[in-house]
């Protein structure tokens, strides 16, 4: 499995964070992602109303800010959230933007 580029975690900027997440399509993509924790591009893609292409421009706008990670394995590629660095970096900011916008995901336990 290899991973796709994306920026280290003290390279996350805010403004790129807030701007990935400021599209609907791709703050339902992060909404899928912290209920299921991994999923294929294809499965977080299911349903959203938009082509593939777009799909994945959103995918990559996701990865290039630092909100997700992602690795592909043979054609799958498997997305998930960078919780953990985004934690790190802006804490509190990943589940005060889904709590805002998807008021019934379960919030993880923060330890």
């Amino acid at each position: 499995m290899r991973l796709l580029p994306h920026p280290a975690t003290e390279d996350i900027e805010l403004t790129e964070v807030l701007r990935a997440l400021s599209d609907p399509v791709r703050l339902e993509i992060v909404a899928r992602l912290s209920v299921a924790g991994e999923m294929t591009c294809t499965v977080a893609g299911d349903d959203l109303g938009v082509h593939k292409s777009t799909a994945s421009h959103h995918y990559r706008t996701l990865r290039e800010a630092g909100v997700v990670i992602t690795k592909q394995e043979g054609r799958l590629k498997y997305m998930s959230l960078r919780r953990d660095d985004l934690q790190a970096r802006f804490p509190g900011l990943l589940d005060s933007i889904l709590s805002a916008t998807h008021p019934r995901l379960p919030v993880p336990a923060q330890p």
